[in-house]
Parts: C-alpha cells; structure tokens; sequence
C-alpha cells in the first residue's frame, strides 16, 4: 500500500470556465473530484480541502482554507493542518482537475519519491514541464516551506519548491483548466472506453432523447410505447352477457322454455318472469328477471317444453356481470407499455382507438464502403452486398420502421452530410466505417458534427468496433461493423434497448436458459455466437463461426450471449431469429 497522506485541492474560482465548481464536473462517467480520490484510495489519510461535499464518505477529511479561494498554498497549508497529527513520511499533493488520473501514477510518484529521496517529486508532462499540483513531499520539507512564508495567501505553488526536487514524466495527468480541455477530455474517454453489453444497453435507456408523444391510432403504432397510460372509456363487459351457450333462466328450476331466442349482437330477449327460462348464445344480452346461465351440458329440456338442471351438476353462474373486467376510467396499460397486438385489441374492447404514443422509430439504412454492390454484376474488387436487405426485416421485428436504405461511398466528409441531414429519421442504421482503418470515416464525422457518443464501443465479440451516437437533432446513429454476421448480432442485442431509450418504454424480459455447451464456447470476453434449441430446454451453440457472412445462421434458431469464462450450464441470453 501507497505510505502516505493525501491533501486534495477541490476549491478555486475557476476563473476561465465562469466560476463553475470544476471538481464536481462528470467526465466518463465520474466527477473530476472522484477521480482524484480514486487515484489516492491507497493513501493512509485524506483531506479534501474546499467547499463541504456531503457526498463524501465520513472517513474522507474536509476543510476549507481561509479566506475561502485563497490560492493552491493556502489550500495546501490548510489541507497540512488537518494532518497535523498524522506520522506518515509523505504527503501527495493533488488538484482536482485531472479525469485521467490512476492510482498507478500516484504509486508512481511516491515509489520515485521513495527512491530519489528528494524533498518532492513532481509528475513532467510530454514537455518536460513539472506539474506543482500533482506531486508527492517529504512531509517535514513541505512544512518548512510553509513555515518560511509570511503568508500563505494568494502565493503561486512555485513558492514552496524546495531545492532539492525530482520530476518523473507521466501520462495521463492532462488538467482541466477551460471548457474546451472539458469537452476534449469528454471526447477522448468516449472515443476509447468500452461498455459491456449491460452497460451499453442501460446507457441506451437513460441517455437517448425520447420521443416527442403525439396522438395516433394505436392499431398504427405498432413497435410504439404509450406516453400516456390508456384509461377504459366504456365498462367490460359493457351489460350483462351470456359467458356461455345455454339458458336464461329467472329463478329456481324447473322452468318454462320460451320460444324465443337471444342472439349475440341481436335483440335483447324480452324480460323473463319467475320460472322462465330463454334460449341464449355465448355473448348475448341477458334479459331483464334473468338471475343466471345454465350451460347446454347442465341442461335437460322435455317435450313438454320444461327446462330441468341436470341432477348432480355444480351451480355456476354463467353470466359475465356488466364492468367485472373493467369500469370507465381503469388503467387497461400503464405509460410506458409497448403498443402490441394484445394492447390494440384490450384498448379496443373499452372503446380506445387512439393514444398518447412515442415511435415507432423510424430507421434509415445507409451502407458503407467502395466495394459494395447490391444490384448488377460485380466488377474487380466488388462484393455483393448481403445483409442490407434483410435489415429492413430485422428492424421490423425490433419495432423499427425502415424508411429506406442508402449506399454512402469511401470519402473523407461524406458522413457529415449524412448526419446533418439525418433530421427526417430517428435512427441512423450505419453498416461499416465504424473501425480504425483508413477507411473507417464515422468516428470523425460524429466528432465533427456536434454528435453525442453515448457507446464508444463494445466488450463483445464479435462487435467491438460498434458506436451508438445522438446527433444535435436528436437522431440515433447505430454504427454497426461491416462484417455481417457482426452487424446483425449487435443489431438484434442492441436495437430494442435503442427502442425502449427513444420510447421510453417498459424494458423487455430477455429469453434466458441453459447453455449446455457453454465451456467450449467461452473465453475471456462475452461472445455472440448461433445457437440451436436444445430437445430437453436450453440451447446448444456453435463454437466456430465464420463472420463474414450469414451462412452460420441457416437453420439455427437465434443467436447466445456467452458470458466469459461461462461453465456448461450457465444461463444466457438468447435472441430468436426470425423466420
């Protein structure tokens, strides 16, 4: 473990970016200020010196110099005193305003300071340049420097560098000092940290703009999420109705036929008089006097036309009373349900055609690459585009609407106008230029135009190279890789928690079951692989799978996410391929 204290500087106007709290800024995910307690975790102590943070854990010391925003020295005299009684040889002195920092490079610092046996020991940037607030002291040297001063105020940190220093040059200490450092240290995490699928798939919940909801019929908006629960406008049933063929009867048996007979949807049986008893088919309205159904098979009818209940049969009333199922103003779904097939037809049944929804998504396709070709012979160096028209299909079953497929070729900015113009669809389904490669334009081009990355990449194989971005209109960009079998996996893992962002809708329950084969399949990152339904349950997976192209596919049910390192019998995802 790291021996020493730790004094982190958390305070300051940060003058250059309007006085904003800068240690508090998020960037990857976490707040300046937690990444510099992370870098120190191995300290014995430490002292967060600036305004009170609540959110700190109780073993974190906090104090503020004096006058508040005094300057890095009285930070740092302040931040010494609350160590006062503290032992520890060293001291790390630490600004919180470097989101790259690791707890190596601050083991780092204190082994080098160990070592030298200098006063301090400063981290040199690329240049060669001492940075003064990220370094570890000699403890008495650090308190004979403030010692020496008159006052502590407003003193720049070069004040206190004892003679005898040392630098050692580390990567990864860039400062945060103007919101452009802000935003380029934002884009660099984003650009390179990769997310789980998990992950991905719960940043594509929380941070994609949904929707704006409009009012449509819901028998149109399939693949859509209801922004506004759907309330009943009529009771269910709406009277009461036959839940069965057989007899209304009014009163004990036995009873006395009429001749006349209740329809479903037909005229409503005149009323019935103690001891009568009507012919009724299943959904008819039940007449007035009438106290119950009794079924066909519980009936026996003389030629005297009496109606007799069959000796032994249970009593059953086999009437569905007026609004059993449902009264005016029932929830029939909450916001936030998908508009399905069963929602339309229980909606329908209350008398709701319409409904505040968000979606459908509407996708537009755009392929990649130079040296793909979807219709005519192939020339030199040609390859037949595959996949782009069964995307349309795989979308579908996601919720998606393809509005049309596109080809973009191989040039320097032609992804720029596609994203700018990308304002008459919300989602951007991109296949190919997601890699590093000379080729590989999108990345830049999301750079370029404002857009938000919200998934850099994926731990996944295959599918690593995917990007998930927001343009400034608030488009979805799905980067999928040019390989195909690797595009369509991501596609099918990724796409409904796209939908369920943008629609804010409910998340789906995954298909989850035994991967009988999982050990022979496995290794240290997660892998999609084809699978086939197991006869007992479960699924069996391929161990090879040859990417690029979907032959793999034919004839096997779906595709298994394997978790690493996974043993036989491990529980997976599965996702079904249509047929």
């Amino acid at each position: 473990m790291t021996v020493g204290d730790a004094i982190v500087l958390a305070g300051g106007r940060a003058s250059r970016m309007g006085g904003v709290d800068k240690p508090a800024l998020v960037i990857g995910g976490r707040s300046m200020l937690e990444a510099a307690l992370s870098a120190a975790a191995g300290c014995a102590r430490i002292v967060v010196v600036g305004p009170h943070r609540p959110e700190l854990a109780p073993e974190i010391g906090q104090v503020r110099e004096t006058p508040a925003g005094a300057g890095p020295v009285a930070a740092v005299d302040a931040g010494l005193r609350e160590l006062a009684d503290s032992d520890a040889p060293h001291v790390l002195v630490l600004a919180a305003d470097m989101p790259f920092l690791s707890r190596d490079t601050v083991d780092e610092l204190f082994g080098h300071a160990a070592e030298s046996g200098a006063d301090a020991v400063f981290a040199a940037d690329g240049s060669g340049r001492p940075q003064y607030l990220i370094g570890v002291w000699r403890r008495d040297a650090l308190k004979s420097a403030l010692a020496e001063l008159d006052s502590p105020i407003n003193q720049p940190m070069k004040v206190l560098v004892p003679p005898h220093t040392a630098t050692i040059t580390l990567a990864d200490i860039d400062d945060c000092d103007t919101e452009d450092d802000v935003r380029e240290a934002r884009e660099r995490i984003a650009d390179t940290a990769p997310l789980a699928l998990s992950e991905a798939r719960k940043a594509l919940r929380e941070k994609l703009s949904p929707l704006a909801p409009e009012r449509r019929p819901l028998r149109d908006a399939r693949g859509a999420a209801l922004a506004a629960s759907v309330l009943a406008e009529s009771a269910l049933p709406r009277f009461d109705v036959s839940a069965m063929d057989g007899y209304a009867v009014s009163g004990d048996g036995p009873w006395k036929l009429r001749r006349d007979i209740g329809f479903a949807g037909g005229e409503r049986p005149a009323g019935l008089q103690p001891g009568e008893a009507v012919r009724i088919a299943t959904g008819a309205h039940v007449p007035d006097g009438a106290t119950t159904v009794l079924r066909d098979e519980f009936a026996d009818v003389r030629t005297d036309h009496t109606l007799h209940r069959v000796p032994d049969t249970p009593i059953r009333d086999d009437v569905r009373r007026r609004g059993e199922d449902r009264v005016p103003g029932d929830v029939v779904a909450p916001e936030g349900t998908p508009v399905t097939p069963a929602l339309i037809s229980a909606a329908a049944s209350v008398e709701v055609t319409e409904g505040e929804v968000r979606g459908p998504l509407r996708a537009r396709i755009v392929m990649t690459g130079d040296e793909i070709r979807g219709e005519g012979p192939l020339q030199t160096g040609q390859t037949r585009d595959s996949i782009g028209p069964i995307l349309p299909d795989l979308l579908t079953r996601c919720g998606v609407q393809a509005a049309d497929r596109v080809h973009l070729r191989d040039t320097a900015r032609g992804f720029d106008e596609v994203l700018v113009a990308a304002t008459d669809c919300d989602l951007l389904v991109v296949v190919g230029a997601t890699g590093g490669g000379a080729a590989d334009q999108l990345r830049g081009a999301l750079s370029r135009t404002g857009a938000r990355v919200v998934v850099p990449r994926l731990r996944l194989r295959p599918g690593g190279s995917t990007v998930i971005a927001e343009t400034s209109g608030s488009t979805t960009v799905l980067g999928l890789p040019g390989n195909p079998f690797a595009a369509v996996a991501t596609l099918l893992a990724l796409t409904p928690a796209i939908v369920e962002g943008r629609t804010r809708a409910h998340p789906g329950r995954p298909f989850v079951g035994p991967l009988h084969n999982a050990s022979d399949i496995s290794g240290p990152v997660a892998r999609v692989v084809p699978a086939r339904i197991a006869p007992a349950g479960g699924w069996i997976g391929d161990p090879g799978v040859r990417t690029a192209h979907l032959g793999g596919l034919v004839d096997r049910d779906g595709l298994v996410i394997v978790p690493p390192d996974a043993a036989d019998g491990t529980l997976v995802e599965f996702l079904p391929l249509p047929r």
